[in-house]
């Protein structure tokens, strides 16, 4: 592939993207994969001027490539008019891989974990999205120390120069040891006080629905489009980073608490999803899981496996989840997309942009969130307010009236408000 004439991004970094395809997977599937990190780096604020997938039969331990690849890209490298700032590898390289490969090209050099965690960086708002980044970096960069002063005393507003590696000059491999210490015991606080929010909401009754799914695949949009909520919506990777939760009215009267979580990826680094338990504990904890897929995608089928297998990797496989397929606005055929649904129950397709079949969502939403309700009929004191405005939010009242000092109320409710409240449950004729 020719080099090609192309302005510089935002933050002034253009970069060469490299695809190694080692033989487990086909060379449309390594394209695809590159032009996934693509977006990935447009993310990140950098701009492709260069792209090859090469075949490694064999990775070499200490380049990775090949020394005819490695000759190929310097000459490749030299041969713009504009310097080449990094090369980006769509695939994990090893701390020695890394700093030769940075030799040989005298330029920077990133694999696909580094990229992912510099976006990560830029798009944390929150001071627990902060201090999961900050732990995932360090962990990044521990076994990158030794001799790799000189890649990370760079500095400036390119990728790969956010968060703690701009510290790394001053501290060594102990003082690292001692700020990971810190930082999680940091992230067990925020999960302590994010478990005491969550038994507050489950004090109120409300079920939880997590909204997962490839990154990109309309999940900060839906919330929007559902509950009012403000999120932070683009058309690029990783949009969104931070979890946000909002109360959702569903039909009959079911209260429901909705979660946005960050996107999946394929080649999702574990560690990184260790080091994100606090934003996945909202996915592991909700009551309903609700996929949304991009139906609109052409390598539909591989994003959602991609999702499936990050939800293995969770130990949530046999939650309850609906699959929602968006952007049906952008499908072409309605009969191949009537087929997927039906193959796929319980499932519902929608637009969240333009509003289609949100209707439908509302009610597949209540009906599986109240698969388990039942009614019930209570006899509560009227000293007990608090208990009856819980009754009259949080279910569906069929029938409430006044019986001396107490309230006779009918209604379908929630299997764990029906619980709270079992202690008032009347048992006599009501007829």
């Amino acid at each position: 592939m020719r080099p090609t004439a192309r302005s510089e991004g935002p933050l002034g970094q253009a970069a060469i993207l490299v695809g190694c395809r080692t033989g487990r997977e086909s060379r449309e599937e390594a394209q695809e994969s590159l032009e996934e990190l693509a977006r990935l780096l447009d993310t990140a604020g950098g701009t492709e001027v260069h792209r090859e997938v090469c075949e490694v039969r064999r990775p070499m331990p200490a380049t990775f490539i090949g020394s005819g690849t490695i000759d190929r890209l310097k000459s490749l490298i030299d041969g713009f008019a504009n310097p080449v700032r990094c090369v980006v590898f769509d695939v994990d390289l090893t701390p020695v891989q890394q700093r030769n490969l940075e030799d040989r090209w005298e330029t920077m050099v990133m694999d696909r974990t580094g990229l992912i965690l510099d976006i990560f960086a830029r798009r944390a708002r929150s001071a627990e999205g902060k201090l999961q980044v900050e732990l995932a970096q360090l962990q990044y960069l521990m076994p990158r120390l030794r001799g790799m002063w000189t890649h990370l005393s760079r500095q400036g507003a390119g990728i790969g120069t956010r968060g703690p590696g701009e510290k790394v000059l001053e501290v060594d491999r102990r003082r690292i040891r001692q700020r990971i210490s810190l930082v999680k015991k940091r992230l067990e606080d925020v999960r302590r006080t994010r478990g005491l929010h969550r038994r507050t909401r489950r004090r109120r009754e409300a079920p939880t629905i997590a909204l997962i799914g490839y990154t990109n695949a309309g999940k900060s949009t839906l919330l929007n489009v559902l509950t009012g909520a403000d999120v932070f919506v683009e058309d690029r990777l990783f949009a969104t980073l931070d979890p946000t939760t909002r109360a959702l009215r569903l039909p009959g009267n079911v209260p429901a608490l909705l979660s946005d979580t960050v996107g999946f990826i394929r080649k999702l680094p574990h560690h990184l999803v260790e080091s994100f338990k606090a934003t996945f504990e909202e996915v592991a904890l909700a009551d309903l899981l609700v996929h949304i897929v991009d139906a609109a995608h052409p390598r539909m089928e591989e994003q959602v496996q991609a999702v499936q297998q990050v939800l293995d990797d969770m130990d949530l496989s046999d939650r309850p989840m609906l699959t929602v397929y968006n952007k049906i606005d952008q499908v072409e055929s309605e009969i191949w997309l009537r087929r997927l649904v039906e193959a796929h129950q319980p499932a519902v397709a929608i637009s969240a942009k333009t509003g289609r079949n949100l209707e439908s969502l509302l009610a597949m939403l209540a009906k599986m969130l109240g698969a388990q309700r039942r009614l019930v009929h209570l006899r509560v004191p009227l000293s007990r307010p608090d208990l009856i405005y819980m009754i009259r939010t949080g279910a569906d009242v069929v029938e409430e009236t006044e019986d001396g000092n107490d309230l006779l109320l009918t209604a379908w409710m929630d299997r764990r408000l029906a619980d709270l409240t079992g202690e008032y449950e009347d048992v006599g004729d009501r007829a």
